[in-house]
C-alpha cells in the first residue's frame, strides 16, 4: 500500500464539451489523497491500474479543504468528514465506501494482477479540477486503464451507473459480477443530452485521458443536491452498502483480470464498430448487456419483419384497411395533444393558484393527481374523438365489407374492429419509435423493442385472424396482461426514478433568476408526465372505449385531479420544507464597476435570488430587514445573471474594506497593426474569481501568474459562447492573487467605447471576486432564513461575499 499527498500547484482545464465550452478553469494549491494497492511482490502488477475515484469537497467547504490537506494520513476518516459541513450525499457517502473499499480490497492484494488507486480529489466542485489535475500531473495517471468515479445528485437509494463505456470491458465484467446491479443506458442518454445541466470527472477521465469505466451515483431526493439540506440525517446506510457490495465485487474481479483494455478508446472509434454497450438492469437483481453489432441485427430484424406484416396486412384489406390505418393514426395524434394540453393547462395554472409555481416539490406524489390525471383524461379523450371517426368510417363501409353480416349486429362489430386497430396503432407507434432510436444508435431504443415485440406477440398468439371475413371479438384481458408484463417490468421502476429526479430538479431549474417563466418547470414536467402516458398506457385505453370502465375510470380521474388542486389551493401540502427546501442564495455584493476608467462610488447591498421558479415576497417579509424585491436591479455575477431579486442596503456598508475590492489596470497599451494590452489584476483577497473577457474585441490572451511569472492560460485557440470567453480560477490559501493579463486585439474589432455601461458589449473585460466570509448584515439574514430555504451553490455562484468590477473598451 502506497500513500501519497499530491499537490498540484497549478493547471488549467479546457475542456470544450457540455457546460465547459467558453470557459477556461484556472486552478491552484490544490491538495489529494492518493492511495495504490496492489501485490508486494509483484511489482509489474503497477503498470496497469483501475482508478476509483471522488472528491472530498463539497460546494460549501471547496476552498477549507483544498488548503488544509496538508496533515499526516494518520486518522484519514476523521479527517475528511471534519472538512465537509454536511455534504452527506455529495460526496462524502462516496468517500466513505471508498475508505471501507482500500481495506477490504487490500486484505486480497496478495492475488492481483492489476493495481487499485484510490483518487480523494479536491476542486471538483470548482469545475473536476481534481480530477484534471490527477490526470495532466500525477506520474501514476499513466498507469491507469480503466476509471470508476463515484458520485451524487441526491443522498440515498441506489447506487447506478448512469455513464459507461466507452470501450465495453467494465460495463460487461461489472454485469457479470455484480450482486445487486443498478444501471440503466436510459440515464445516459439523458446525460449525455444534456438535459440534466451537470457534469462529472468522468468526463475528465474520458475526454481528456480516453480511459474508459464507470460512472455511478445516487440520485434519490434530488431536491437536496448542492444545498445545505444534503445532511448525514437524511443519508441511508443501505445505500452506502449496495455501493460497497457491488463495487467490492467487481474491483476483487477487475484487479484480477488479465484482459484490462488498454489504449485510448473514444465514443466515435467505439460507435463506429458498433462495440458500444446496450446495457439494463431487471429489479435491481439481474443485468442485461450486449452490444451495439448485435442490436442493430435485433432492431433490423422486427422492422423488416414489422413492415412485412403491416404491408402483407394492407393488401389484404385493400383501400378500406389503408384509411383505417389512417384514422387509427389521427388517434394516436389527438391521444398526445389532447393530453399534452390538458397537463399543460394545469402547468399554467398552478402559479396562479400556488404560494410556489411548483408546489409539488415536497410531496412528489402530488404531480400524480396535478399532471397525471389531467395527461391520462387528455389521452383517453383524444383517443376516443378518433375511435368515434373510425367507427363511424367502419360502419358505413361495413356493409361492403361484409355483406351478409345482419344489420343489428353491424355497429357492434364496426366497434370491435375499431378496439383493435386503436391497439394495432399502438404497436405502429413504437415501430416508429424503433426504427427512429435504430436509425440515431440511440442506446435506450431497447425499450422500444420491448414494448413493441411483447404486446405484438401477444395480439398475434390470442388475437389475430388469418381472415379478414372473420368477425372481429373483443380483446382479451389476457391479451393485455401478457403483452405488457415484460414492457412494465423493464420500464416501470426507471420511470419512477426518472419522474422523482425531474421533480427533484424542479428547485434549480432557473438558471438565471428572473429570465425564465414560472411556469416554464411545471410545463416540462407536465409535457414529460404527458409522454408517459402516451407511451405506456395506449394499449390499455384502447380497451376502455367500449367497456363499462368508461365512465367509473373518467370519474376517479377526474376526483383525484380536483381533490390535488384543492390541496394546492388550500396548502395543505407546503410547496417545501425544511429537508426538502427551496434553493437560494444570500450574498453581499459590492458593486465597484468602472466606465470610461472612471471609478465609480462602490455601492453595496445583500442580495436574496433564487434558482427555484417563483417570487420571494413570503421569504423576504419573513426575513424582514427591509428587503424589496423586484426586476429593477439587474446582476452580472459574469457567470450567471440575475434579474429578479430581493435587496436591502441596511448595514452593508459593514463587514468589507476597500481594500477587498479588486483592481484592474492596464499597464501598456501597444496600438498599431496588432494590437496588444497588458493588464494587471489584483484579486486581494480572494482567491477564487470569475473573468469574462469580450472575443469580439479580443482574439486571443495570455494569463500569468505575477509573483512566479508561471504561464497559467498560453496563447492559443479558445472557444466562447455569446462573444464571451469566461476564465473561473479558484485555489487554496497558497493560490496567487496577482496576474498579468495580455490581450491580443482582434483586428476587426470596434476598439471603442460605447459609454453604456449596461451594454455587455461596451465592456472588454467582467471580473466577480468571491470571499468565503459572512458579514455582520449577512450573519443577520441567514440567521433569519426561513427554515423552507436552503442556500444553493455551484461551481459559478458566488460566495456570501462577492466583489464586482469591469473594464470598459478603450
Amino acid at each position: 500500500m502506497e500513500v501519497d499527498l499530491f499537490h498540484a500547484k497549478y493547471g488549467a482545464n479546457n475542456l470544450v464539451g457540455g457546460l465547459f465550452k467558453g470557459k477556461t478553469l484556472v486552478y491552484s494549491d490544490l491538495n489529494h489523497v492518493v492511495l495504490r494497492i496492489m501485490p508486494k511482490y509483484a511489482s509489474e502488477a503497477g503498470e496497469n491500474a483501475i482508478l476509483v475515484s471522488s472528491h472530498i469537497d463539497t460546494v460549501f467547504a471547496a476552498l477549507a479543504i483544498q488548503s488544509r490537506m496538508v496533515v499526516p494520513i494518520v486518522n484519514i476518516q476523521f479527517l475528511f468528514l471534519s472538512f465537509f459541513r454536511e455534504g452527506a450525499g455529495d460526496c462524502s457517502s462516496c468517500v466513505a465506501v471508498m475508505l471501507e473499499l482500500a481495506r477490504g480490497v487490500s486484505q486480497w492484494a496478495h492475488g492481483f494482477k492489476n493495481a487499485v488507486i484510490f483518487l480523494f480529489n479536491t476542486g471538483e466542485e470548482e469545475g473536476l479540477n481534481g480530477a484534471h489535475s490527477f490526470i495532466t500531473q500525477h506520474p501514476w495517471s499513466d498507469t491507469v486503464r480503466i476509471a470508476i468515479d463515484l458520485e451524487a445528485m441526491g443522498i440515498g437509494g441506489k447506487s447506478g451507473i448512469f455513464q459507461a463505456g466507452p470501450h465495453p470491458w467494465a460495463i460487461e465484467n461489472f454485469a457479470l459480477v455484480a450482486k445487486y446491479p443498478s444501471a440503466q443506458i436510459v440515464a445516459q442518454d439523458i446525460f449525455l443530452s444534456g438535459a440534466i445541466k451537470s457534469a462529472t470527472d468522468f468526463q475528465v477521465y474520458k475526454e481528456l485521458a480516453g480511459l474508459s469505466g464507470l460512472d455511478f451515483a445516487y440520485a434519490d431526493n434530488t431536491a437536496v443536491y448542492h444545498t445545505k439540506n444534503d445532511k448525514l440525517k437524511l443519508l441511508k446506510p443501505g445505500s452506502l452498502q449496495h455501493l460497497g457490495e457491488n463495487m467490492l465485487a467487481f474491483l476483487l474481479h477487475a484487479a484480477a483480470s488479465s484482459s484490462l483494455p488498454k489504449g485510448k478508446a473514444t465514443e466515435s472509434d467505439i460507435e463506429s464498430s458498433q462495440e458500444k454497450a446496450i446495457y439494463f438492469d431487471v429489479l435491481g437483481t439481474y443485468m442485461i448487456t450486449f452490444r451495439q453489432r448485435l442490436a442493430n441485427m435485433l432492431y433490423n430484424s422486427v422492422i423488416l419483419q414489422s413492415l412485412l406484416l403491416w404491408s402483407t396486412s394492407l393488401l389484404m384489406g385493400g383501400y378500406s384497411a389503408a384509411l383505417s390505418l389512417v384514422l387509427s393514426c389521427l388517434s394516436l395524434v389527438l391521444m398526445w395533444i389532447f393530453s399534452i394540453s390538458f397537463s399543460a393547462v394545469v402547468a399554467f395554472i398552478l402559479p396562479l393558484i400556488s404560494s410556489s409555481p411548483v408546489p409539488f416539490v415536497s410531496s412528489p406524489w402530488l404531480v400524480v393527481g396535478l399532471f397525471g390525471a389531467p395527461a391520462l383524461l387528455g389521452a383517453f379523450s383524444g383517443q376516443h374523438v378518433g375511435f368515434i371517426v373510425l367507427e363511424s368510417y367502419l360502419s358505413r363501409t361495413l356493409p361492403e365489407r361484409r355483406k351478409n353480416l345482419p344489420a343489428n349486429l353491424q355497429s357492434n362489430v364496426a366497434k370491435l374492429d375499431a378496439e383493435r386497430w386503436l391497439y394495432k396503432a399502438g404497436l405502429l407507434q413504437w415501430l416508429v419509435l424503433l426504427m427512429v432510436g435504430n436509425y440515431y444508435r440511440i442506446g435506450s431504443t431497447y425499450l422500444a423493442l420491448a414494448w413493441l415485440v411483447s404486446p405484438a406477440f401477444a395480439y398475434g398468439l390470442l388475437e389475430a385472424t388469418l381472415s379478414p371475413a372473420r368477425s372481429p371479438k373483443p380483446l382479451k384481458t389476457l391479451t393485455l396482461l401478457i403483452g405488457l408484463f415484460v414492457p412494465f417490468l423493464l420500464s416501470s421502476g426507471m420511470v419512477i426514478r426518472l419522474c422523482a429526479t425531474i421533480i427533484g430538479t424542479a428547485v434549480r431549474f432557473v438558471r438565471n433568476p428572473g429570465t425564465t417563466p414560472e411556469w416554464m418547470g411545471n410545463v416540462i414536467v407536465a409535457v414529460f408526465i404527458a409522454a408517459i402516458v402516451c407511451l405506456t398506457l395506449v394499449y390499455l385505453l384502447s380497451y376502455i372505449h367500449i367497456s363499462g370502465a368508461k365512465m367509473p375510470i373518467i370519474i376517479v380521474t377526474s376526483v383525484i385531479f380536483v381533490v390535488s388542486v384543492g390541496a394546492v389551493w388550500a396548502g395543505v401540502f407546503p410547496p417545501f420544507t425544511e429537508d426538502t427546501a427551496r434553493a437560494v442564495n444570500v450574498v453581499h455584493v459590492v458593486d465597484a464597476t468602472r466606465t470610461n476608467g472612471e471609478k465609480l462610488q462602490p455601492i453595496s447591498y445583500i442580495s436574496l435570488f433564487s434558482t427555484t421558479p417563483g417570487n420571494l415576497i413570503k421569504e423576504a417579509d419573513h426575513i424582514g430587514e427591509g428587503f424589496v424585491c423586484g426586476t429593477s436591479r439587474h446582476l452580472d455575477f459574469v457567470t450567471f445573471s440575475v434579474n429578479y431579486s430581493c435587496w436591502t442596503d441596511k448595514g452593508a456598508a459593514t463587514g468589507w474594506l476597500e481594500s477587498d475590492i479588486p483592481a484592474i489596470h492596464v499597464d501598456k497599451d501597444v496600438k498599431g497593426e496588432s494590437r496588444e494590452t497588458e493588464i494587471s489584476i489584483d484579486t486581494r483577497a480572494s482567491t477564487r474569481w470569475s473573468l469574462a473577457i469580450n472575443t469580439r474585441e479580443v482574439e486571443d490572451f495570455q494569463l500569468k501568474d505575477t509573483d512566479s511569472s508561471e504561464e497559467l492560460i498560453p496563447l492559443g485557440e479558445k472557444s466562447s459562447v455569446d462573444g464571451w470567453h469566461t476564465i473561473q480560477f479558484s485555489g487554496g490559501r497558497k493560490a496567487p492573487t496577482k496576474f498579468n493579463l495580455s490581450l491580443f486585439w482582434n483586428k476587426n474589432g470596434t476598439q471603442t467605447t460605447t459609454g453604456n455601461m449596461k451594454n455587455d458589449s461596451s465592456l472588454l473585460l467582467r471580473l466577480r471576486t468571491d470571499v468565503d466570509r459572512s458579514t455582520p448584515p449577512m450573519k443577520t439574514v441567514l440567521q433569519k432564513l426561513p427554515p423552507w430555504c436552503s442556500q444553493f451553490g455551484k461551481s459559478t455562484s458566488p460566495h456570501t461575499l462577492a466583489f464586482l468590477t469591469s473594464l470598459s473598451i478603450f
